[in-house]
């Protein structure tokens, strides 16, 4: 290990190895939301098909989801699982969508008023709230999530356990307020956390080793 790397360092050397990733695929904010909301304990792929199966049937805009009953969507949603509840949600959001006068209407939120918004919708939480505030409408949040926190810890950078307003201040504060960049920056995290820091991670060909403390003979794959 040659020294502590930075958060700026780490963000370069992972853009380096695995390049752009394009997050987040969508064609509006409102459309982030929805993914936002169905990706939760699913991955991508089985949300990216609900998404797609809503866009086909007209029921991809927030009018179209707010007048619908919940379970009308369970057979088109029951893909990302929990489809009860995540109907339940997504009328939730499309309503909350349109009482603030969409878009336009929530451009004149500030950061603070637009998260608590967030969070006092049903099955919002923090990391969801974050990504929406990021990728829906481009405020300038890091969002924390359980790959960031092993991969900073393992560098060295912070600890693992460190209260979530606490990790992401001390990250914000390290990097640009830019929000390409910090929407670049979670999806590189998340590529590097599924190829190589693993909660058993492959270090042997991790682009990041020789900043890592972990311990390469403690679990880890020689790959």
């Amino acid at each position: 290990m040659s020294g502590r790397i930075s958060f700026a360092a780490v963000y370069e050397t992972l853009l380096a190895e695995y390049g752009p990733q394009g997050w987040w695929p969508a064609d509006s904010p409102f459309e982030v939301m929805v993914g936002a909301v169905l990706i939760q304990r699913t991955q991508w792929p089985n949300a990216a098909r609900v998404v797609d199966a809503l866009r086909d049937v007209g029921l991809l805009t927030p009018d179209a989801l707010a007048v619908v009953k919940p379970e009308a969507l369970h057979d088109l949603v029951r893909g990302a699982g929990f489809y009860r509840q995540k109907s339940s949600r997504l009328t939730d959001i499309a309503k909350w969508f349109l009482r603030q006068g969409g878009q336009r209407g929530i451009a004149w939120l500030s950061d603070g008023a637009l998260r608590d918004a967030l969070l006092g919708l049903n099955g919002i939480g923090e990391e969801t709230a974050d990504a929406i505030m990021l990728y829906a409408f481009k405020r300038p949040r890091f969002v924390v999530d359980a790959y960031a926190r092993r991969l900073f810890s393992r560098l060295g950078l912070l600890e693992e356990k460190m209260p979530r307003a606490t990790l992401q201040h001390t990250v914000e504060c390290a990097l640009s307020d830019e929000v390409d960049l910090l929407n670049e920056y979670h999806a590189l995290i998340v590529a590097h956390a599924k190829a190589r820091c693993r909660a058993r991670p492959r270090c042997r060909q991790c682009c990041l080793s020789q900043w890592c403390e972990f311990d390469l003979d403690d679990g880890a794959d020689s790959d």
